[in-house]
């Protein structure tokens, strides 16, 4: 039974530890297309298998630091975030820690400097467009995402296979 996120850290590059913050995943949205016409009462959509949408991640942080300000960079970033999430094993009645690990690859579209005031936080945050995004569990890959190279692989099935085929890919 997952039961909470204990933490998570915030890394570019594997190694650089960029703040204490909290993220925003991005949304995972299929491309559609409407169909209609004879023989058909109405209109449905087809979901297109693997073609994703522009996803956002967003970032906010307590503080403003030099290395989370790195972000506003305009360039690629590879961002790492690793999460200490407590799982129980209600059959054994003991609680285990489960690694997920968020590996995207994201360029900053905005940066909000946030606020300033006596005892307070200074919740400055950004977004950023992803171009890539993969999910580990545990060290085992469960999700990637890459649209740039037309890969859309969950749980164990790339729905892309077949386009990157049939594209000689």
């Amino acid at each position: 039974m997952d039961q909470s996120i204990i933490n998570f850290a915030v890394y570019e590059d594997s190694t650089e530890y960029l703040g204490i913050a909290s993220a925003t995943l991005p949304d995972v949205t299929f491309l559609t297309q409407t169909i209609s016409g004879a023989g058909i009462g109405g209109n449905i959509e087809a979901v297109l298998a693997g073609m994703v949408d522009a996803m956002t991640l967003s970032l906010s942080f307590r503080a403003t630091t030099a290395q989370n300000i790195q972000l506003s960079e305009p360039r690629r970033h590879t961002i790492d975030l690793r999460v200490a999430q407590q799982i129980e094993d209600t059959v054994a009645g003991v609680t285990a820690t489960s690694a997920i690990k968020h590996i995207l690859v994201v360029i900053p579209k905005s940066d909000k400097g946030g606020s300033i005031a006596p005892a307070s936080l200074g919740n400055g945050s950004g977004e950023y467009a992803v171009r890539y995004w993969a999910t580990y569990i545990d060290g085992t890959r469960v999700r990637e995402i890459d649209p740039l190279n037309n890969i859309c692989y969950i749980n164990g099935t790339d729905y892309l296979a077949g386009v990157r085929k049939a594209l000689g890919k």
